[in-house]
Formats: structure tokens, sequence, C-alpha cells
């Protein structure tokens, strides 16, 4: 009884010092803010080594994506209490410089929709605590992670010709935060197939669901260029369905319905029946259902060698029923989070230099990133653009009121956000900074992996660029600098801005690319 009093009593001890200890002696915000930035560091290393291993483990994948998830949640929490942590004083002190020079300043504020809080205390609150528990969560899953990253000496280094402070040259070309799903497909391609033993031959179906820019073409291109995938299969074809699938029983009939690209082709001496395994990507555009599913994978299973496979990508959840391997279900591929959008648009923009630096032109990136979420394509542009304007903040809040004025537009003319718009092929209302009495309508956009008729005007150069042209004209909204190189092209035509006000903008100074 004696020793079971006694333990009750430590034990009680022990929670009223930790109590008294939470309560009294709680760290400032500065303590707080230091801590996560160490332990941000640590996690940092240990997600950037290994970018540089091919790690073939779905448990260290998972464990590594739980980790960078959380590390690119710090680094937003950080910020966001790195900017609002700024004295009103300081503040009033920029906008009245920023007034004097006749820059507008005062018109802008670029922490506008971080935190709906209307009191500047409690929003600080509010984020310090959030800062706590992420240097609490941070540091368990670093713990959790020490044999992790004794095995990653294991896995052999990828070559990613990286220098010091090069890490936005190697985020623009490559894919951001899709290890484990691309590690996901390697695996079902290099999975040995049913078909090489079953008394009926059948073929192994990945399905990729995703919405439309998510970038399920990109993982899929990336995985297909591994030397492990390129080795196992003698002819890997992309079929991209156009028009609507149709299935047919005649699998040459289909290819010409589809425009098609060879990533390999076949080896020397090979035929379609014996030439080894064949890996048939299609892409489809719309839905899909079970009778032209049916015929298509038919045709596939008389005409493929066996042990081929087949991987099928689509913005309908209809095609995850199609699925064959109980070891890969379904891949879903999702946009990136606020957070690690912010992580990759922020080390595009400043490149090599340092944010904490340059906090004015930081809290301006931050809200140009909660404007272009979630397009990695808008982010790469308008990243790009404050990189090469880095030396000049004026055209900093020049950007950020632009965006602001093509979201409000958008929402009023059309009903949606840019890029909601653009997704769902509906026109998209395109403000021109160096033109601000004209704007321009983008439309049926398409997608291409040819290189042939795409045009030399782009969306670039009508929303920064003096262009004129008269009517409808097709433009370059986008070409992709990594796998599968893809360009983006849709109908463009510039309209005179209807005003009804005698008052007239001020023009804007063109920004060149």
């Amino acid at each position: 009884m004696d020793v079971l009093l006694a333990a009750v009593v430590g034990e009680l001890t022990t929670r009223s010092i930790n109590f008294l200890i939470r309560n009294c002696l709680k760290p400032t915000a500065p303590d707080v803010e230091d801590r996560l930035r160490r332990i941000l560091l640590r996690a940092e290393v240990i997600v950037e080594e290994a970018m540089g291993r091919q790690i073939t483990n779905q448990a260290m994948l998972q464990q590594l994506d739980v980790l960078r998830e959380a590390m690119h949640r710090g680094h937003y929490i950080l910020d966001t209490f790195s900017y609002e942590s700024r004295s009103k004083e300081e503040e009033e002190e920029e906008e009245e410089e920023e007034e004097a020079r006749g820059h507008g300043a005062s018109k802008v504020n670029p922490l506008q929709g971080l935190c709906s809080s209307p009191s500047s205390r409690n929003r600080n609150t509010r984020i310090l605590e959030q800062m706590r528990k992420s240097v609490d969560h941070l540091g368990s899953l670093i713990r959790d992670v020490q044999e992790l990253v004794v095995f990653l000496t294991g896995y052999p280094r990828i070559i990613l010709h990286r220098q010091p402070y090069s890490m936005h040259l190697l985020l623009s070309n490559c894919m951001f935060c899709r290890q484990m799903e691309t590690e996901l497909v390697v695996d079902f391609l290099l999975l040995r197939a049913r078909a090489d033993h079953a008394p009926e031959r059948r073929l192994d179906v990945l399905p990729i669901v995703g919405p439309r820019k998510v970038g399920k073409s990109t993982l899929v291109a990336h995985a297909c260029r591994d030397e492990r995938v390129r080795g196992r299969f003698s002819q890997i074809l992309f079929l991209r369905d156009r028009g609507g699938f149709t299935g047919h029983d005649d699998l040459a009939k289909f290819r010409e319905g589809c425009e098609t690209e060879h990533l390999q082709s076949l080896v020397p001496g090979s035929n379609d029946r014996d030439g080894g395994r064949f890996l048939l990507v299609l892409e489809l555009a719309g839905d899909l259902d079970e009778d032209s599913w049916g015929g298509f994978y038919s045709a596939c299973t008389r005409h493929l060698p066996s042990g081929s496979k087949i991987i099928v990508t689509s913005q309908s959840d209809t095609i995850m029923k199609f699925g064959t391997t109980t070891t890969t279900q379904a891949l879903r591929v999702k946009f990136l989070s606020h957070e690690a959008y912010w992580y990759f648009f922020k080390t595009l923009a400043f490149g090599s230099t340092d944010p904490k630096t340059r906090p004015r032109l930081a809290r301006l990136a931050m809200e140009v990133a909660e404007m272009t979420h979630p397009c990695l394509i808008g982010a790469t542009m308008f990243a790009r653009l404050l990189r090469d304007s880095s030396s000049d903040i004026r055209v900093w809040y020049k950007v950020l009121r632009f965006l602001r004025e093509q979201r409000k537009e958008n929402a009023s003319r059309f009903g949606g956000h840019p890029f909601d718009l653009v997704n769902q092929r509906r026109p998209a209302y395109i403000g021109r900074m160096a033109s601000p009495s004209e704007y321009a309508v983008f439309y049926d956009e398409q997608q291409c992996s040819s290189q042939e008729g795409v045009p030399e005007i782009s969306a670039h150069d009508v929303m920064f660029g003096r262009v004129k042209a008269h009517g409808k004209f097709k433009v370059l909204g986008w070409r992709s600098h990594i796998p599968p190189y893809l360009s983006y092209v849709g109908t463009c035509e510039i309209q005179e801005l209807k005003t009804t006000s005698l008052k007239r903008k001020r023009p804007c100074r063109c920004i060149e690319d």
C-alpha cells in the first residue's frame, strides 16, 4: 500500500510541476519562432536528402510524405507569423514612404485574406499557438524517422545537377511533391504481371484519377522515363483520346481516333506478338462506360503480348472500378495544399535570395500565391515575373493589384475563379497590364503534345505586352519544360473596356518579359 501511495503522490507531483512549467514559464514568441526555424531546418535536410535518393520502399515514402507536408505547414505558419508580427508603426511608415513616391502602397493590404480575425492580438495569439503545435508535431515526426535517415544512405543517388542556392532551378525542372505517387506507378509497372502465369490472358490495369491540370500526364511521363521501366517494356505507347472514348474490338481502329505518341519503340527484330511487353497509356478526355471499356480491354488482351500493362488516366471516378491489381489500388492525384503551394511559389519567386531579407516582398508574394493557388502554371509564370523584377517593389504591387482585378472581373463577368473557368473550358477574363483600356477573353483551351502549329503569341504577351491583334487568334497559354512537354493552346479575343465613368485610369508601364 505504501508503494502504491508513493507512486500516486509522485505522479501527482510530476503533473503539478509540468502544469506550473507550462503555465508560468511559457516560452515567448521569439523563442517559439527560433525553435520552429531550427526544427524546420532539420526537416528540410531530411526531405532534400530523400529527394536525391531513388527510394523504393513504400512505407518510407509515406513517412517522408507526412514529414514533407508537416514541413510545408510549418514554413507557412512561420512566414505568416513573421509578416503579421510587424508593428503597426513600421507598416504605416512604409505606406507613407510608398505614397510619397507615388507607388500607391496604401491601397494594397498584402495580408488581406490570410487571417479573418478582426483583432491583431487574437490573430498573433492564434498563430503563436499553431507554431507551438507545429514544433511539437515536427519534433515527433523527426524522432519517428531516425531509422529512416539511416536507411536513406542505402539507396542510390539521383543525379539532380544541383548546386547551393539553386533549389528554384531544381523545382522549375522537376515534379514537386510527387515522389510517392511516382514510385507507386513505377512499382505497379515493375510488379510481375499475373498474366505471365495465369491460365487465361489478362492485363493489369492501373487507373489514375484527378482534376484537369493536376499533373496526371506529367506523373505518368516521369514514371515511364524511369530506366527500370524502360528496361522492362519493349514499347511504351501513349494514346490520347480527344473526342469521346469509343471502344473497338479492333485495336488498330481505336488508335486511328487517338493522338498517338511512342515513348519507346520496339527493339530491333521484334514484332507485336513476341517482341516483349507493351505499356499502353490511355489518357481519356471524357467519361467511360463499361461497354466501351469492355471492347477496348478485350482488343488489348488479344493483340498485346503477355505481361503487358495498361495505365488509364481520367478526371472521372468511373474508371476506378476498372483497376485489376490488388497490391496497387487506383491512384487519386490531388492539387497541392496551400502550404505546399506557398513553399513552391516562394522558392521560385525569390530564387537564391533569402525571403527573410526582403520581408516586404515576401508579404506581397504570399498574397500573390493566394491569388494563383492551385494553378502550378500560374505559380511558375508569376513567380518568374516577380523574380525578374526583384529590385523594383512597384512591379510587385502592380502584379498584386492586377491579380485582384482579374479575380474580381472573372467573378462578376463569368461567375468563377480564372483557373476554374479555364479548367471547365469556359470563357475567362484576362486583363492587360500594358493596355488598361483593353481586356482579352480566353477560351477553348486545348492540350497538344506536338510543337507543330504552336502559336508565337503567348498569354504572357497578351497580359504584359503590347500585342495588337484583331478578332480571334490562337495564343500559347503555357509550354511545359518537363516531360511530357505538353503545350496548352487556346483562342483569345482582345476587346475594348466599356466604361461609363468619365474618370480615366492612369496608364501602367509595360512589364517586359
